[in-house]
């Protein structure tokens, strides 16, 4: 049996990510609005944009939380196939989550700038 991961384009533009066994019967749910408390019910119509097919249904559960942790430039980029970009936008992300010093309540921000090396 195999489990796919697919993002659905909901008609506001924004990205719906799941996994399922069976992507005819849950595209097609999607579609039609059948789970009322679903993301996408509210942001119908909606278009198939990508698949991907897994051997297990954890690899791709894993895949699906993964995806849906990246930001949209970077789910973009997976769409089209450019791998590259999508390293290239791991990288930057690493880069833009370096520890910073938080401000302590009372603390002069102007001397935290002054001991900075």
């Amino acid at each position: 049996m195999a489990f796919w991961v697919y993002i659905l384009r909901c008609a506001d533009g924004s990205y719906y990510t799941g996994h399922t066994d069976n992507p005819e019967k849950r595209i097609a749910e999607h579609h039609s609005g059948a789970i009322t408390s679903c993301y996408t019910y509210t942001r119908r119509p909606l278009e198939l944009v990508f698949t991907q097919d897994f051997k297990t249904r954890e690899e791709a559960l894993a895949s699906e939380q993964q995806i849906k942790g990246w930001s949209r430039k970077k789910k973009e980029a997976m769409m089209r196939g450019d791998w590259a970009e999508v390293s290239r936008l791991a990288h930057s992300r690493i880069q833009s989550t370096t520890v910073r010093p938080e401000l302590v309540e009372g603390q002069n921000p102007e001397r935290l700038r002054q001991t900075k090396v």
